[in-house]
């Protein structure tokens, strides 16, 4: 375990590192005591330092639920960042000069009927707090140098969270089945990934429940109207300046992400 100033200086060089869109090396290698514990706390003191700013959290996000992305990154178990309403590209434009090195994931989000918590949150009881799911584009960045992380890395970096955006297609938790919901994810015109909702952990609403368990740990409930972007269909494709990106999703409508 890391001392809290060893913390504090972490999360210094993370915040620093977004603040000039500047990547530094790997966490891990500067540090090798870096836990995932210690990865956390590195992640709350950022979340707290600009909530302190005046930003608004709007929602949390899971991360590395896909074996894809999993293979692509190099880990083995999910993890989770908060998402701030400044996340929120509602117009679907993205602007590259705000982000150092983006990917895009396409992914199913949930907006919350009412919180979840107590640690034994179970897939019908995300269910039964749901208000509606959207289709969604996470747009992931690192503040690690060429995407050389390991879990430590990414959940220090609040799990690589970037921007995100919301299709406009909302549906009742009984209105699509999640998991052989399929996605199709198109670059200028050209098809690059697809996937299933079964690719996020066997199902979406598992994800959330994983979620919620999770942050339950540290005593943090999923709030009623937040935002939970449960986890991408399929490994995530670079983006950079120019590009345009669409999801068309089963269910769920298309939704286009412009990088600007």
């Amino acid at each position: 375990m890391l001392s809290s100033a060893e913390i504090q200086r972490i999360a210094d060089e993370l915040y620093e590192a977004e603040r000039d869109k500047t990547a530094i090396p790997p966490l891990t290698e500067k540090n090798p005591a870096l836990t995932v514990a210690d990865a956390y706390a590195i992640q709350l003191a950022n979340v707290n330092r600009v909530v302190e700013m005046g930003h608004i959290i709007s929602g949390k996000k899971i991360g590395l639920t896909s074996v894809a992305i999993q293979k692509q990154i190099g880990v083995d178990e999910p993890d989770y960042g908060h998402l701030f309403a400044a996340m929120d590209c509602e117009h679907g434009i993205v602007d590259t000069s705000k982000l150092i090195q983006p990917k895009i994931e396409a992914e199913l989000a949930f907006v919350l009927a009412s919180d979840l918590s107590g640690g034994n949150v179970s897939a019908d009881d995300v269910r039964a707090a749901t208000d509606y799911i959207v289709g969604a584009f996470e747009i992931v960045d690192s503040r690690v140098a060429d995407w050389k992380i390991t879990l430590a890395d990414t959940v220090a970096d609040n799990a690589s969270s970037g921007r995100y955006i919301l299709g406009k297609l909302r549906l009742g938790v009984d209105d699509a089945d999640l998991p052989t919901t399929t996605m199709c994810l198109y670059q200028n015109g050209s098809p690059v990934a697809e996937g299933t909702g079964a690719a996020v952990l066997g199902d979406p609403f598992i994800s959330v429940a994983w979620l919620a368990n999770k942050l339950w740990a540290y005593g943090v409930p999923l709030k009623k109207g937040e935002v939970i972007l449960s986890g991408a269909f399929s490994a995530a494709p670079a983006a950079k300046k120019g590009d345009v990106f669409r999801a068309e999703f089963s269910s769920f409508g298309n939704i286009e992400a412009k990088f600007v």
